[in-house]
């Protein structure tokens, strides 16, 4: 399974939680704009001020508790930037998961639904 398709049914089980009242979330979009180049070759351009770089796929937050999550699939690993990412929301005393499939998900907003 690719990792879009986990995440669209992590996003999926988010809606309906989200639906009754229980957690409100938003897929984060980190993704510099890609312009075509004079040559016909794709070019990213800069990250837009403000944002960062390795910032979790899914936040959720949910009485009073913030989730972030960042989906990978089974063998997926973190970029630097992520685990950096990482390191500063729990240092701010916030949650940070890697989930891997839907099920993880579900173990980690189980615990404040």
């Amino acid at each position: 399974m690719k990792e879009t398709d986990i995440q669209a049914a992590i996003i999926t089980y988010l809606g309906i939680l989200e639906n009754q009242g229980k957690v409100w979330f938003s897929r984060l979009n980190n993704i510099p704009p890609v312009n075509k180049g004079t040559d016909g070759k794709m070019v990213f351009r800069k990250l837009p001020r403000g944002c960062k770089k390795g910032i979790p796929d899914i936040l959720i937050i949910s009485k009073g508790r913030t989730i972030a999550m960042e989906v990978k699939t089974p063998t997926g690993k973190q970029s630097k930037e992520q685990k950096l990412v990482e390191e500063s929301f729990k240092k701010q005393g916030q949650e940070y998961h890697v989930v891997r499939s839907l099920e993880d998900a579900i173990k980690v907003v189980g615990h404040v639904v």
